[in-house]
């Protein structure tokens, strides 16, 4: 993945996950500072009060995360567990109905890229300002990814910046392909979902995140170089839709009606406990109920 530079000095980079520096910006630096982005220390509320109603909330959701781990859709919290836009994109790929990469599809990549990480920056100054613990450092409890916890454990939990990555990724994307709008969605929430599964969030973390990635996605329309850069891949996304690298489409489907299908077209006995499936020609979305 390339490296983000943004001129900025002595800015705490995005959960831990972007190193900043004073160094000369490459082609995928931000379309704003975080000056320039919405402050969310003015338009989002602080964290909850350990002796909140909110905070049971939160407590009871990390344990229904804990309930989870272990089922199919603990699994996909797994995958989510990831800031590279590379391997982001390949998990969207599937509800956008098309291969997107950074080779196949460059337009769209550099939007996302950008994009993206640009949204996500907007969680930079209330993680710095509340420096919320964590859930698994606050129970002393392991997480669903181990080899990331001595990362974040210092790291401020409040608001979550993957979630904000993976809400941010479903807006860009959702804007790019509207027949899509729903899938996209519904796995750009499910992103943030991943992250109380995996115990590295709290709900509230989660919910505040999404608030904060809409704010920043809406300021974005604002600057000359992302309308530019959403009309390429607005454009790319015309003249590959119906290519050699377009997925299995809810019309694909409708060839195969009366049977249950992968996107990709691989028959099932069953639908999927958790995720997307075409059945009796229609694209569906399964959330578990666990």
């Amino acid at each position: 993945m390339k490296t983000l530079r943004i001129l900025l000095l002595c800015v705490v980079s995005c959960s831990s996950m972007v190193v900043s520096s004073q160094e000369s910006t490459n082609e995928y630096t931000l379309y704003y500072s975080l000056t320039e982005l919405p402050n969310a220390l003015v338009y989002v509320p602080a964290p909850p009060s350990p002796s909140s109603a909110l905070f049971a909330y939160d407590t009871a959701q990390y344990q229904w995360g804990k309930r989870m781990r272990s089922t199919e859709r603990g699994a996909q919290a797994r995958t989510h567990a990831t800031e590279d836009i590379g391997v982001m994109l390949k998990q969207f790929s599937e509800p956008f109905g098309l291969v997107l990469s950074e080779d196949k599809t460059p337009a769209i990549y550099r939007l996302a890229y950008r994009g993206a990480w640009n949204i996500c920056f907007g969680t930079v100054f209330p993680k710095s300002y509340y420096m919320r613990e964590r859930p698994y450092v606050y129970f002393g409890e392991p997480t669903l990814v181990p080899e990331d916890e001595e990362r974040y454990k210092t790291d401020g939990s409040y608001p979550s910046a993957h979630t904000a990555l993976g809400w941010g990724m479903a807006l860009l994307l959702s804007e790019l392909n509207q027949e899509a709008q729903d899938e996209l969605l519904a796995l750009g929430y499910e992103w943030g979902q991943s992250r109380v599964i995996a115990g590295f969030h709290w709900q509230s973390d989660v919910d505040a995140a999404r608030t904060i990635a809409s704010a920043c996605f809406a300021r974005l329309h604002d600057h000359p170089d992302f309308i530019a850069d959403m009309n390429e891949a607005k454009e790319e996304y015309a003249r590959l839709k119906n290519g050699g690298d377009a997925l299995p489409t809810v019309q694909a489907g409708k060839q195969q009606a009366g049977g249950i299908y992968t996107l990709q077209g691989q028959p099932l006995d069953t639908p999927p406990k958790h995720g997307f499936y075409i059945e009796d020609g229609q694209k569906k979305f399964k959330k578990s109920k666990d």
